[in-house]
Protein backbone atom coordinates (compact mmCIF):
# COMPACT_ATOMS: atom_id res chain seq x y z
CA UNK A 1 0.00 0.00 0.00
CA UNK A 2 1.37 3.44 -0.98
CA UNK A 3 1.42 6.57 1.13
CA UNK A 4 0.35 10.29 -0.29
CA UNK A 5 0.62 13.10 2.31
CA UNK A 6 -1.03 15.70 0.77
CA UNK A 7 -1.59 19.63 1.53
CA UNK A 8 1.58 20.57 1.77
CA UNK A 9 2.35 24.47 1.40
CA UNK A 10 6.05 25.70 3.06
CA UNK A 11 9.23 25.28 1.28
CA UNK A 12 11.24 23.84 4.51
CA UNK A 13 8.38 21.31 5.54
CA UNK A 14 8.03 20.27 1.84
CA UNK A 15 12.20 18.87 2.99
CA UNK A 16 10.87 17.90 5.58
CA UNK A 17 8.20 15.75 4.27
CA UNK A 18 10.23 14.81 1.27
CA UNK A 19 12.78 13.20 3.44
CA UNK A 20 10.49 10.61 4.78
CA UNK A 21 10.21 9.57 0.97
CA UNK A 22 5.86 9.37 1.04
CA UNK A 23 5.10 7.82 -2.74
CA UNK A 24 3.22 10.29 -3.31
CA UNK A 25 2.99 14.45 -2.07
CA UNK A 26 -0.50 16.65 -2.37
CA UNK A 27 -0.20 20.63 -3.12
CA UNK A 28 -3.65 22.31 -3.43
CA UNK A 29 -4.39 24.62 -6.52
CA UNK A 30 -7.42 25.16 -5.25
CA UNK A 31 -7.93 29.34 -4.00
CA UNK A 32 -10.60 28.78 -1.56
CA UNK A 33 -8.68 26.02 0.29
CA UNK A 34 -6.30 26.54 3.86
CA UNK A 35 -3.74 25.08 2.13
CA UNK A 36 -3.93 26.98 -1.04
CA UNK A 37 -0.23 26.41 -3.04
CA UNK A 38 1.22 28.82 -4.77
CA UNK A 39 4.76 28.91 -4.66
CA UNK A 40 7.67 27.18 -5.75
CA UNK A 41 8.43 23.27 -4.77
CA UNK A 42 11.56 22.83 -3.69
CA UNK A 43 13.84 20.01 -5.76
CA UNK A 44 12.43 16.81 -4.09
CA UNK A 45 14.68 13.27 -3.65
CA UNK A 46 13.55 10.26 -4.44
CA UNK A 47 10.56 9.06 -6.47
CA UNK A 48 8.28 11.08 -4.54
CA UNK A 49 5.17 12.18 -7.33
CA UNK A 50 4.20 15.74 -6.93
CA UNK A 51 0.19 15.50 -7.24
CA UNK A 52 -1.92 18.79 -8.39
CA UNK A 53 -5.18 18.91 -6.47
CA UNK A 54 -7.95 20.58 -8.39
CA UNK A 55 -11.58 21.74 -7.85
CA UNK A 56 -13.72 22.41 -10.67
CA UNK A 57 -10.90 23.90 -12.52
CA UNK A 58 -10.47 24.19 -16.22
CA UNK A 59 -8.13 21.75 -18.81
CA UNK A 60 -6.64 24.96 -19.38
CA UNK A 61 -5.26 25.62 -15.72
CA UNK A 62 -4.86 21.91 -14.60
CA UNK A 63 -2.40 21.23 -17.97
CA UNK A 64 -0.65 24.52 -17.09
CA UNK A 65 -0.06 23.80 -13.80
CA UNK A 66 1.33 20.55 -14.72
CA UNK A 67 3.83 21.65 -16.97
CA UNK A 68 4.58 24.48 -14.56
CA UNK A 69 5.48 22.26 -11.57
CA UNK A 70 6.34 19.19 -12.99
CA UNK A 71 3.48 17.12 -11.74
CA UNK A 72 3.50 13.22 -12.16
CA UNK A 73 -0.41 12.82 -11.12
CA UNK A 74 -3.43 15.47 -11.18
CA UNK A 75 -6.59 14.91 -8.29
CA UNK A 76 -9.68 16.22 -9.45
CA UNK A 77 -11.93 16.78 -6.26
CA UNK A 78 -15.09 18.36 -7.95
CA UNK A 79 -17.73 17.45 -9.99
CA UNK A 80 -15.40 17.29 -13.29
CA UNK A 81 -17.37 15.12 -15.60
CA UNK A 82 -16.24 12.10 -17.79
CA UNK A 83 -15.92 13.91 -20.68
CA UNK A 84 -14.19 16.58 -18.91
CA UNK A 85 -11.67 13.73 -17.46
CA UNK A 86 -11.60 12.19 -21.36
CA UNK A 87 -10.14 15.17 -22.85
CA UNK A 88 -7.88 15.78 -19.97
CA UNK A 89 -6.55 12.65 -20.47
CA UNK A 90 -5.71 13.75 -24.23
CA UNK A 91 -4.06 17.02 -23.54
CA UNK A 92 -1.73 15.69 -20.48
CA UNK A 93 1.37 12.93 -21.42
CA UNK A 94 0.45 9.56 -21.15
CA UNK A 95 2.85 9.82 -17.82
CA UNK A 96 0.55 11.92 -15.71
CA UNK A 97 -1.69 9.54 -13.35
CA UNK A 98 -5.50 11.01 -13.21
CA UNK A 99 -7.30 10.30 -9.73
CA UNK A 100 -11.00 10.89 -9.47
CA UNK A 101 -12.50 11.57 -6.10
CA UNK A 102 -15.53 10.46 -4.86
CA UNK A 103 -17.35 12.07 -1.51
CA UNK A 104 -18.29 9.24 0.68
CA UNK A 105 -21.08 8.51 3.07
CA UNK A 106 -23.62 5.97 4.34
CA UNK A 107 -25.68 6.70 0.66
CA UNK A 108 -22.97 7.03 -1.56
CA UNK A 109 -23.92 4.83 -4.77
CA UNK A 110 -20.63 3.46 -6.04
CA UNK A 111 -22.51 2.58 -9.85
CA UNK A 112 -22.09 6.74 -10.21
CA UNK A 113 -18.25 6.14 -10.18
CA UNK A 114 -18.60 3.26 -13.22
CA UNK A 115 -18.47 5.50 -16.32
CA UNK A 116 -15.19 6.81 -14.63
CA UNK A 117 -12.87 3.78 -14.96
CA UNK A 118 -12.03 4.09 -18.79
CA UNK A 119 -10.58 7.64 -18.00
CA UNK A 120 -8.87 7.93 -15.26
CA UNK A 121 -5.82 5.62 -12.92
CA UNK A 122 -7.38 5.73 -9.74
CA UNK A 123 -9.97 6.25 -7.68
CA UNK A 124 -10.17 8.73 -4.29
CA UNK A 125 -12.49 7.78 -1.88
CA UNK A 126 -12.90 10.58 0.69
CA UNK A 127 -15.24 11.97 3.67
CA UNK A 128 -18.35 13.96 2.32
CA UNK A 129 -18.39 17.22 4.04
CA UNK A 130 -18.83 21.09 3.98
CA UNK A 131 -15.12 21.19 2.08
CA UNK A 132 -13.99 19.23 -1.43
CA UNK A 133 -11.71 17.74 1.47
CA UNK A 134 -9.43 18.23 4.46
CA UNK A 135 -12.69 17.69 6.63
CA UNK A 136 -10.61 15.93 9.26
CA UNK A 137 -12.89 12.76 9.97
CA UNK A 138 -13.01 9.34 8.55
CA UNK A 139 -15.93 7.89 6.21
CA UNK A 140 -17.09 4.52 7.92
CA UNK A 141 -15.02 1.88 5.73
CA UNK A 142 -17.93 -0.34 5.84
CA UNK A 143 -19.14 1.03 2.56
CA UNK A 144 -16.13 -0.37 0.44
CA UNK A 145 -17.80 -3.55 1.16
CA UNK A 146 -20.26 -2.35 -1.56
CA UNK A 147 -17.43 -1.43 -4.19
CA UNK A 148 -18.13 -2.85 -7.51
CA UNK A 149 -14.90 -1.85 -9.23
CA UNK A 150 -11.37 -3.42 -10.34
CA UNK A 151 -10.18 -0.08 -10.24
CA UNK A 152 -7.74 0.45 -7.45
CA UNK A 153 -7.57 3.37 -5.37
CA UNK A 154 -6.72 5.98 -2.81
CA UNK A 155 -8.80 5.79 0.71
CA UNK A 156 -8.57 9.32 2.53
CA UNK A 157 -10.62 11.37 5.19
CA UNK A 158 -8.94 12.02 8.75
CA UNK A 159 -6.84 9.06 8.75
CA UNK A 160 -4.29 9.06 11.63
CA UNK A 161 -1.98 6.73 14.09
CA UNK A 162 -5.23 5.47 15.37
CA UNK A 163 -6.81 4.56 12.14
CA UNK A 164 -3.72 2.38 11.68
CA UNK A 165 -5.70 -0.91 13.18
CA UNK A 166 -9.20 -0.20 11.20
CA UNK A 167 -6.18 0.26 7.83
CA UNK A 168 -5.01 -3.30 8.83
CA UNK A 169 -8.05 -4.71 9.06
CA UNK A 170 -9.93 -3.58 5.69
CA UNK A 171 -6.43 -4.45 4.45
CA UNK A 172 -6.71 -7.76 4.92
CA UNK A 173 -10.33 -7.94 2.28
CA UNK A 174 -10.05 -8.34 -1.41
CA UNK A 175 -10.80 -4.24 -2.14
CA UNK A 176 -7.66 -2.96 -4.37
CA UNK A 177 -6.51 -0.31 -1.87
CA UNK A 178 -3.76 1.34 -3.76
CA UNK A 179 -2.76 4.14 -1.28
CA UNK A 180 -3.74 5.78 1.88
CA UNK A 181 -4.33 10.02 2.01
CA UNK A 182 -3.04 11.36 5.12
CA UNK A 183 -3.46 15.19 5.70
CA UNK A 184 -4.89 17.02 8.81
CA UNK A 185 -4.47 14.72 11.27
CA UNK A 186 -0.85 15.43 10.69
CA UNK A 187 -1.14 19.20 10.74
CA UNK A 188 0.15 22.11 13.04
CA UNK A 189 -1.81 24.46 11.11
CA UNK A 190 -3.36 24.12 7.84
CA UNK A 191 -0.37 23.15 5.57
CA UNK A 192 2.21 22.64 7.72
CA UNK A 193 2.82 19.05 9.22
CA UNK A 194 3.99 17.88 12.28
CA UNK A 195 7.54 16.07 11.31
CA UNK A 196 7.01 13.74 14.35
CA UNK A 197 3.97 12.53 13.88
CA UNK A 198 4.39 11.73 9.78
CA UNK A 199 7.31 9.42 10.86
CA UNK A 200 6.07 7.69 13.61
CA UNK A 201 3.07 7.31 11.38
CA UNK A 202 4.89 5.90 8.45
CA UNK A 203 7.37 3.84 10.63
CA UNK A 204 4.08 1.79 11.92
CA UNK A 205 2.32 2.27 8.33
CA UNK A 206 5.72 0.01 6.73
CA UNK A 207 5.83 -2.52 10.05
CA UNK A 208 2.28 -3.54 9.02
CA UNK A 209 3.25 -3.89 5.58
CA UNK A 210 -0.38 -3.49 4.41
Amino acid sequence: MKLKICGMKHPENILEVGALLPDYMGFIFWEKSARYFNGTIPELIGTIKKTGVFVNQSLEEIVEKVKTYDLQAVQLHGNESVEFLSELKKQLPKKIEIIKVFSADEDFDFNVIKPFESVCDYFLFDTKGKLPGGNGTTFDWKILKKYNSDKPFFLSGGIGINELKALEEISKSNLPIYAVDINSKFEIEPGLKNKNLLTNFKRKFEIANF
